[in-house]
């Protein structure tokens, strides 16, 4: 597993420390996958109700509160496939 995937895990881990009532997949383009749900944040690639993809370097941004979610994905370094409701609240708990 990549350096970039384990990181992220922890990051999220602490962000989403209050839980997360759903399920989402980050896809980080070049590194692999986590996957958001009530077991806890994990690498994996399996499904899930919304999966959201970004570069690395975007996707550190947004961990480190330097890019807002929302912002990213108004400009195009986020992209968001399915449930957008889920994505929502996702931003809202990462900014």
């Amino acid at each position: 597993m990549s350096d970039v995937i384990n990181a992220a895990v922890a990051a999220l881990t602490e962000k989403l420390a209050g839980g997360f009532d759903g399920s989402a997949k980050f896809v980080i383009e070049g590194e692999g996958a986590i996957v958001v749900d009530a077991d806890g944040v994990r690498a994996s690639d399996e499904e899930a109700s919304v999966t959201l993809t970004a570069a690395a370097d975007a996707f550190q941004e947004m961990l480190a509160g330097e890019l807002n979610p929302t912002t990213a994905f108004m400009t195009g370094k986020l992209s968001v496939d399915g449930d957008m409701g889920q994505a929502m609240q996702l931003g809202s708990l990462l900014s």
